[in-house]
């Protein structure tokens, strides 16, 4: 499979595009002609640069407005596509892009439209170049890649194909099944966008909110499927306008989009089974996590997380043999307390280990990915564990599942025997990430891991509007709710002021909350007029209302299944919760999330003011 990308998906000027392109390992590229007019280098010199790194020129794009149009106006055209051609000779590429008309089209008419790419082409051809005309979502007349097709048919020339674009078909709603009756020779280019479900004008969605694939909710792999029968051989290349994408580093954006093409061509390897042409390659097979492992707080002193824990029932089983590390376990869940390098740092989540059934297999296809791996000292008797760092700095561990615990705890010496206690495991860790990385690490806990989108939810807050998406497996083993910090909050690319949380599973809360209370653990306040609206909105008895206030306890219902969960006080920049799920619960709460961000922000304050 040959790669491409066009260089308008990336930021910098056009020398940086095409370095960036080059190191993460795409074949080619598509040159976006305000890049080049902005270029200091001339078309022969870029031509040479692209040369030297192994890159293609693949595509020049666009030219705009070609077809449907008065014959003095069609003139114009001719004079303005043989000085492209012109161009593109010189820049050594051979297949240009043309767009169904938007802003001078006057005849609807596919014979006229077909006779005029006809002579286009016959101009097309003197330069030994080829024409990929394409129907836009947005287009006057021609906004639907089969019209496109017919036009193409009836101009009958060799130097006329199509482009297929996956955004201007799946945003309108078109079914990509009638591309298998376009010959694949007829298919001069394909260009790949995934994109979120919006409701806006569409050319607003297509120049702003375009995706990689894998991060939206197109269906690329049906459309890829129906390209790939068709017979297309030709590269697979992204064309995303975004405007995070246009502000980020051109050589990450272009690991990330190389990494989202390398997983679709899995995806579409796998629907295709046998009949997968041979240039499609596998990544290696492997299965989402079984549960999370432990959870890791970092911080200069992490004794204030020691005492929630401690009055949570948690056990302490003693510190790591070569390292200022501590354990703390109950039930299934462990958290890890790491001080070490970590001069100035407040407490944060800073490390997720999860429990797989090959993690020899999962680091096969981290590589594959080209994910960036982590790095930890290990001695000859610790447990070697491999990990990649998330998008967000996060760094991810893995290691073989087992029905006890893991080798790895054996590690830590001089504490108490794990015993049973209230907590039975990790429901969840939520993470506040900056705005710029939540396209990214969705499509890395998706590709590496393979959970999945199973929620996005907004939530209004003291700091702006909150939006999160939830990562989770399919048996809901793992869940991890990516909350994206509000541009406010993010300095130097980090979230700040949000605070990040790690939910522990209780099979009984109530217990819980009023055990940890009798050990001094004092849980978030919500208000009083939180616990009035739980009684008007569920019906809740005044003696059942009177019981969630006065353990402090958060409530949600969702037909017949109930969440009862709380809150400790927020240390550095991560608070704990226990939760309680009954009747099959899948949400989080999210009616309580607004309040508890108030009150969280409502207790910073008065900290700081008494502090003051």
């Amino acid at each position: 499979m040959k790669t491409s990308i066009a260089t308008v998906c990336l930021s910098g000027t056009l020398a940086d595009k095409l370095r960036a392109c080059a190191a993460a390992g795409f074949d080619g590229i598509e040159i976006f002609e305000p890049d080049l007019v902005a270029a200091p280098e001339s078309p022969s010199e870029l031509r040479a640069s692209a040369e030297r790194l192994g890159l293609s020129i693949d595509l020049y794009q666009p030219m705009r407005d070609v077809e449907g149009v008065d014959e003095p106006a069609f003139l114009e055209v001719l004079r303005r596509a043989e000085a492209k051609f012109a161009l593109m000779r010189e820049l050594g590429v051979e297949t240009v892009l043309c767009c169904s008309n938007v802003g001078t089209a006057t005849i609807d008419d596919d014979d006229v439209s077909a006779s005029q790419l006809r002579r286009l082409g016959d101009l097309a051809a003197r330069y030994r170049v080829r024409i990929a005309y394409e129907a836009l979502a947005w287009g006057r007349f021609v906004d639907d890649y089969r019209r496109a097709w017919r036009i193409v048919q009836l101009a009958d020339h060799p130097a006329v194909g199509v482009c297929i674009d996956s955004f201007h078909i799946l945003s309108r709603g078109h079914d990509p099944a009638a591309i298998e009756q376009i010959p694949g020779e007829k298919i001069f280019f394909l260009q790949l966008a995934d994109a979120p479900t919006l409701s806006m004008d569409v050319l607003s969605w297509s120049r702003h909110h375009r995706l990689f694939p894998g991060e939206g909710s197109f269906d690329l792999v049906d459309l890829m499927t129906h390209v790939v029968r068709a017979g297309y051989t030709g590269p697979w290349s992204l064309e995303v306008f975004n405007d995070t994408f246009r502000q980020t580093d051109a050589k990450r954006t272009a690991v990330h989009a190389r990494r989202s093409l390398r997983h679709l061509e899995d995806a579409v390897a796998r629907r295709l089974g046998d009949d997968a042409p041979g240039g499609l390659a596998l990544l290696t097979d492997t299965t989402p996590p079984v549960e999370i492992d432990f959870v890791e707080i970092k911080a200069e002193d992490a004794s204030a997380v020691e005492a929630l824990l401690a009055q949570a029932g948690f056990t302490s089983r003693g510190r790591h043999r070569t390292k200022p590390v501590t354990l703390w376990t109950s039930g299934r869940a462990r958290v890890v307390l790491n001080e070490q390098h970590a001069r100035g740092l407040a407490p944060h989540i800073a490390a997720i280990g999860v429990a797989v059934q090959d993690a020899e297999a999962l680091t096969r296809r981290a590589d594959e990915l080209a994910t960036p791996r982590a790095y930890r000292r290990t001695y000859a008797a610790e447990q070697p564990l491999d990990a990649a760092v998330a998008p967000d700095g996060t760094e991810l561990y893995w290691a073989d599942a087992t029905a006890g615990e893991p080798a790895w705890v054996g590690e830590f010496e001089h504490g108490a025997s794990a015993v049973s206690g209230a907590v039975e495991g990790v429901d969840h860790v939520s993470l506040t990430l900056p705005w710029q990385v939540i396209e990214e690490s969705v499509l890395f806990y998706r590709s590496v891991l393979g959970l999945r989108v199973t929620g996005t939810t907004d939530v209004p807050g003291p700091q702006g509007l909150m939006r999160s998406r939830v990562m989770s497996s399919a048996d809901r083993a793992v869940r991890l709710p990516l909350n994206v910090a509000p541009p406010m909050t993010v300095e130097r690319g980090h979230a700040v002021g949000l605070a990040q949380h790690v939910a522990f599973a209780c099979g009984d809360v109530r217990a819980l909350a009023a055990a940890a209370a009798a050990r001094g653990l004092e849980f978030l306040r919500m208000p009083d007029n939180y616990y009035d609206d739980l009684a008007a909105r569920f019906d809740l008895s005044p003696e059942r209302v009177q019981e969630l206030r006065s353990l402090r306890l958060a409530y949600d219902r969702d037909d017949d299944a109930e969440y009862l969960h709380c809150y400790t006080r927020t240390v550095g920049e991560v608070f704990l919760e226990f939760v309680e799920r009954r009747g099959g619960y899948d949400g989080f709460g999210a009616g309580a999330a607004p309040v508890r961000l108030a009150a969280q922000g409502a207790m910073t304050a008065s900290a700081g003011s008494v502090r003051s």
